[in-house]
C-alpha cells in the first residue's frame, strides 16, 4: 500500500495561526429531560484560527460532545453566538446549517460512517454529490485525495474488504475532499488497536503540517497530546486552554 510523505513531526512544527475561522461567544446549551434541565454548556467562549491543531478534552458529562455538535453544526446552542468564518450560525435553520457542514467542515468519526455497499471512491465521492460537482470531477477529485491517504490501490474495495485504519483513512479522504475550511476528528483512534491509532494520528500530523485546521475531540490524554493546544472543558465550562506540552 503506497502511504504520503513523512511528516515533519520530530521539532512538533507549530504553523503560525491564520485568520480566525470560529468565534463562540457566550455558549449555552440546556437540554429537557421531563421535568429536569440539563446545562450542558454555560456560556462557553472559544476562538480557533486558521492553521490550528486544537483537542478539546473532558470527562463524561463535561459538554465536550455537546461541544462538538454546536462546532460541527449539528446542533444549535440555547444562548450566544457563533460566528464562522464571519457568518453568525448560531441562529440558522437546519437547511442553513447542513450547506455550512458540506461546503466548511470535514467530519472524522470513531465509527467512520461508512457505506457499506459502496466502494472507497464512491465513499469519498458523497460530499460531492451533495455539493452538484460533475460525475467527471468528482471522480478524479476523490481519487486524488485517495491517493494523498496513501489508499491509491484501494480505491474499489468495499469496507468489508479494508482494514480498520484503512476504513479510517477513507473517511479522512472524505473528509478532506471538499476542501473544507477545518477538519473535526471525533475520537478518530477509538475503534483501532494503538499501532493503528498511531499511524492516523501520523496521518493527521501530515494534514496539519500541509496547512488543514484540525479540531480533534478526545477523552485520552496520549492522543490530545498531539495536538499544539488543548482545551479542556467541566461540568460545561472551559476549565483550561493552553498550549499543548512539547
Amino acid at each position: 500500500m503506497s502511504t504520503p510523505a513523512p511528516a515533519p513531526t520530530s521539532d512538533r512544527t507549530v504553523r503560525p495561526p491564520g485568520n480566525l475561522v470560529i468565534d463562540i461567544r457566550g455558549i449555552t446549551k440546556l437540554y429537557r429531560m421531563g421535568d429536569s434541565t440539563i446545562h450542558a454548556l454555560r456560556g462557553v467562549n472559544l476562538q480557533i484560527r486558521r492553521n490550528e491543531y486544537i483537542a478539546i478534552m473532558g470527562p463524561s458529562g463535561s459538554g465536550k460532545s455537546t461541544m462538538m455538535n454546536v462546532v460541527g453544526c449539528l446542533d444549535t446552542p440555547t444562548a450566544g453566538d457563533y460566528f464562522f468564518g464571519g457568518h453568525n450560525v448560531a441562529h440558522m435553520d437546519d437547511d442553513e446549517l447542513a450547506d455550512i457542514r458540506n461546503r466548511e467542515i470535514g467530519f472524522v468519526f470513531q465509527t467512520f460512517n461508512l457505506l457499506p455497499r459502496s466502494d472507497a471512491l464512491r465513499n469519498v465521492e458523497l460530499p460531492l454529490i451533495y455539493a452538484g460537482v460533475p460525475a467527471g470531477e468528482r471522480r478524479e477529485r476523490a481519487a486524488e485525495v485517495l491517493r494523498n491517504v496513501g489508499l491509491g490501490d484501494r480505491m474499489h474495495h468495499k469496507p468489508n474488504e479494508l482494514s480498520g485504519g484503512q476504513r479510517q483513512r477513507v473517511a479522512i479522504a472524505r473528509a478532506l475532499v471538499n476542501n473544507p475550511s477545518i477538519i473535526l476528528a471525533d475520537e478518530p483512534t477509538g475503534n483501532l488497536d494503538s499501532r493503528t491509532g498511531d499511524e492516523i494520528m501520523q496521518l493527521l500530523e501530515i494534514l496539519y503540517a500541509r496547512g488543514n485546521t484540525i479540531i480533534l475531540v478526545t477523552h485520552e490524554e496520549d492522543i490530545a497530546r498531539h495536538a499544539r493546544r488543548i482545551v479542556r472543558l467541566r461540568d460545561g465550562v472551559v476549565e483550561s486552554d493552553r498550549a499543548a506540552a512539547g
